[in-house]
């Protein structure tokens, strides 16, 4: 995957958008062709699943609501299959149940329509600045009955192997490597969101609680993913 350098070059980042209304999905190709973007432009769920699993796009732009193939349905096959590739999912006003769902599913980023396009380049240029590799991040971890291997994507829990998403794996990731440091919700956002700031820090609470169901055996009383009142978080063996 290519990603924007230092002056912000696009060239070979290529993009998936999938959008059934027509002027809708012009103004979008339009768009992130003006900003260098390589994008290619769906109309229909079905064609839209084709594309991303065929042409392998480096992010993709997702309505929920597509004739042929819900959005919601191409987002959790393109989980299933072990693809990591980024999504924002576009979403109508009052489609808060699909926003919810769709972060549950995989997506990582979703934008509310009307929405104006510097809205959502900034969300496209936060999201693969944190999908840019990292050289220090960590492949493999050991705690308790915990095994984390990070490059095959893959956590277990007594042999047993957890559903963990892309999301709560990189958020295991960082909290590892961070061992014994009081990570605040900010750096959190920063790191596994990709936003410097972000008024809605409840996210990181939720995705901190669903990681605790899978790899604490008490979430009530969480024994590695410890929460240091009023500051965030501290991952402790």
């Amino acid at each position: 995957m290519e990603q924007m350098d230092d002056n912000g070059d696009r060239e070979g980042i290529k993009v998936l958008i999938v959008e059934d209304d027509e002027s809708m999905g012009i103004a979008l190709r339009d768009g992130f062709e003006y900003e260098g973007f390589d994008v290619t432009l769906a109309r229909d769920g079905e064609a839209g699943m084709d594309k991303a699993t065929g042409a392998g796009p480096d992010l993709i732009i997702l309505d929920v609501m597509l004739p042929k193939k819900s959005g919601l349905d191409i987002c959790k096959t393109i989980r299933s299959e072990g693809n990591n590739v980024p999504i924002i999912m576009l979403t109508a006003r009052g489609q808060e149940i699909d926003k919810v769902l769709g972060l549950k599913l995989g997506a990582d980023d979703y934008v509310t329509k009307p929405f104006s396009f510097l809205e959502l380049m900034a969300r496209v240029e936060a999201l693969l600045r944190r999908s840019a590799p990292r050289e220090s991040k960590l492949d493999h971890a050991e705690f308790g009955d915990i095994t984390a291997d990070f490059k095959k994507c893959e956590v277990t829990k007594g042999g047993k192997l957890l559903e963990l998403t892309p999301r709560e794996l990189e958020l295991l990731r960082f909290m590892i490597e961070h061992e014994g440091d009081v990570v605040s919700r900010d750096q959190l956002l920063d790191a596994v969101w990709g936003y410097e700031k972000m008024p809605f820090t409840r996210t990181v609470d939720m995705h901190i609680a669903k990681l605790r169901k899978k790899i604490e055996d008490n979430p009530a009383e969480p024994k590695y993913l410890v929460t240091v009142h009023r500051y965030g978080y501290k991952f402790k063996r």
